[in-house]
């Protein structure tokens, strides 16, 4: 049982998709309250500082600062599954606006 709720901006360590190494970054809580309630675990969507460099299923963060964020960001469509206590922090909450386009564009990454 986990604590943490849908759009809840964390610091975990994040593995890289190569499978080799990891780092600490934030992360955006993607699965849902009763999910989160239930199980040991938090389905996460990665979050980074390039901005630069957007690819399907990315999103843009508007309200960066009100989410905890030090840097302009975006949410990647890299979806991981991570034991609740191997998050470090709350960082923040993300903006119900940016949270509904984090929805929009995942679904349209997954084609679901």
């Amino acid at each position: 049982m986990t604590n943490y709720k849908r759009g809840d901006v964390v610091l975990l360590n994040v593995v890289f998709s190569e499978g080799k190494g990891s780092k600490k970054r934030p992360a955006l809580i993607i699965s849902g309250n009763e999910y989160n309630t239930v199980r040991q675990e938090v389905i996460i969507a990665a979050i980074t500082s390039n901005v630069k460099r957007t690819l399907p299923g990315d999103t843009g963060i508007k309200k960066w600062k009100e989410a905890g964020l030090h840097f302009p960001s975006q949410v990647m469509a890299v979806i991981q599954t991570f034991k609740s206590n191997l998050v470090y922090k709350k960082l923040g909450k993300m903006k119900t606006e940016d949270l509904k386009q984090v929805k929009i564009n995942l679904k349209k990454a997954m084609e679901f």
